[in-house]
């Protein structure tokens, strides 16, 4: 089974989208809390004798904290100036290998690793062959963790989304993506299996899942730059989304002070391979 074609290039599309903004995310995306990478170590028993493939790493966010930890590291991106500007910022560390390519057709070499990492990219990845792909380059015994910030609310703060919903619709009516965040509470219950993305049927075990509260801060400009960065706001055609961002940033300043939040709730899930093989 190699998955629908269509609904693959779909996904590799979007993949792509940040490759156009490579420095802008790199700059405005949000990272992973140090105590997310210390409870990594603790359920993974990673050192510096581990050797870890992180697939989608993007600017190297997450792998400079993996490289931080004496892992070798192989980083798989498909995005060739992501994956450029992840070399440069990883060349103090002489353990980590950058390699551009999408997982499902990278050559892994025969190489075997003791974890996997995806840090906010394994919805990109082709569920119907990337579970296996991860079960085959893991050792026997090896983990697979996945990453994750989700956007949240709190019930009485100040949210940008509350602030700009009519913008959204005078710019872009009828957008699916619009919409409020949710509840900080109601996500913190969604603590079975893998999140949002297909099972992995039997390939791996139960899950570890923990979740770590944090918060950005932006001015208007700032935080039009951060949406400029994500998937929902890549995909409007330029002519929809430059306006429709001045217009945020215009209204972050007039209503809200020019100083506006995006708090998060990062997650990490951690599952071990099954099988001896």
């Amino acid at each position: 089974m190699t998955g629908d074609p269509e609904t693959h290039a779909h996904r590799r599309d979007l993949g792509r989208v940040f490759n156009e903004v490579a420095e802008v995310y790199d700059r405005v995306r949000p990272g992973y809390p140090d105590e997310l990478f210390a409870d990594l170590v603790d359920i993974t028993g990673m050192d510096e004798r581990s050797s870890v493939l992180e697939v989608g790493c993007g600017t190297g966010q997450a792998t400079r904290s993996l490289a931080a930890l004496g892992c070798s590291v192989t980083a798989v991106e498909p995005g060739r100036e992501m994956a450029a500007l992840a070399r440069r910022r990883l060349a103090a560390f002489p353990d980590v290998e950058v390699e551009t390519s999408t997982f499902e057709e990278w050559d892994d070499r025969d190489a075997r690793f003791d974890a996997l990492v995806a840090a906010s990219s394994w919805h990109w990845v082709d569920p119907s062959i990337g579970w296996r792909r991860a079960h085959d380059v893991l050792r026997p015994g090896g983990r697979l963790a996945l990453l994750g910030n989700v956007v949240v609310r709190r019930p009485g703060e100040p949210e940008v989304y509350a602030e700009t919903a009519d913008l959204h619709e005078r710019f872009c009516p009828g957008n699916p993506g619009w919409g409020h965040p949710p509840l900080e509470d109601d996500v913190r219950g969604t603590d079975e299996g893998w999140g949002l993305v297909e099972d992995p049927g039997g390939l791996f075990g139960p899950t570890i899942v923990r979740w770590y509260p944090t918060v950005q801060w932006f001015n208007g400009e700032g935080f039009a730059d951060h949406l400029r960065s994500t998937s929902l706001y890549r995909r409007l055609d330029p002519d929809v989304r430059e306006p429709l961002l001045d217009a945020i940033a215009e209204r972050i300043l007039t209503r809200m002070g020019d100083r506006a939040s995006r708090r998060y709730l990062s997650v990490l899930r951690v599952g071990q391979r099954t099988g001896r093989h």
